[in-house]
């Protein structure tokens, strides 16, 4: 995928790019699919930075689905209060880990659809589970990936879902993997929400943010 290989040129020759919370996850715990799935969870509208301690310390108290199934909804507030909507999020974890434990004998399932039946799992959670802790094609959509599709007019689409159905059809399986990971740091490092550095992409040129909405007067290239 042209994109993909750009993106990733632009990441790595203009300084150190930085590491997502998923990718850095995986690598510390390799690919472990319990720890993703409750990484992810945490995951939602909190920052990389904030996700990635929380995970450890909690992970450093409860090793394992059993533990956390059976370790009390306070214990798990404790450590995760620093992290936005603890509350929700510990209620979550504990009910993931109960039936993770109680019906799956401990093992995260596979398979979009089961994944879907854990509380507060929706399609980008189950998504990055399959990529992360399982190395499955997928593509987990969040904002970033939703935002910078439709910038660079891959897509023309309104929610994440949508985005995923059409990123499915125009990209190759065999690249879905890197999908994720790849525009999520694109996203953090130089598609940025309100100020994108365009200067330094390699796919201004393909953009249609670029081609409409930055001023002419602005465009360096030029």
């Amino acid at each position: 995928m042209r994109v993909l290989r750009k993106m990733e040129a632009a990441l790595y020759t203009s300084r150190s790019p930085r590491i997502t919370a998923l990718e850095s996850l995986r690598c510390e715990e390799g690919s472990d699919p319990f720890k993703i799935l409750i990484g992810t969870i945490l995951s939602a509208r909190t920052r990389d930075e904030s996700t990635t301690k929380i995970v450890h310390n909690l992970f450093l108290q409860f090793r394992s689905s059993k533990e956390l199934a059976g370790a009390s909804l306070e214990e798990i507030k404790k450590i995760i209060r620093s992290i936005g909507f603890y509350n929700v999020k510990a209620e979550r974890i504990k009910g993931v880990s109960r039936i993770i434990t109680e019906e799956y004998e401990g093992r995260v399932p596979e398979s979009v659809e089961k994944l879907l039946q854990l509380p507060g799992v929706g399609r980008k959670t189950a998504n990055c589970v399959l990529v992360y802790g399982f190395n499955k094609p997928a593509i987990p959509v969040d904002v970033h990936v939703h935002r910078i599709s439709n910038r660079l007019g891959i897509v023309n689409t309104k929610t994440p879902e949508m985005t995923e159905i059409e990123l499915a059809k125009t990209a190759r399986r065999k690249n879905w993997t890197r999908i994720n990971n790849t525009f999520v740091m694109y996203g953090q490092n130089i598609c940025l929400p309100r100020r994108p550095r365009c200067d330094i992409c390699q796919l201004k040129n393909d953009c249609s943010y670029y081609r409409d909405k930055i001023p002419r007067s602005t465009n360096v290239s030029d």
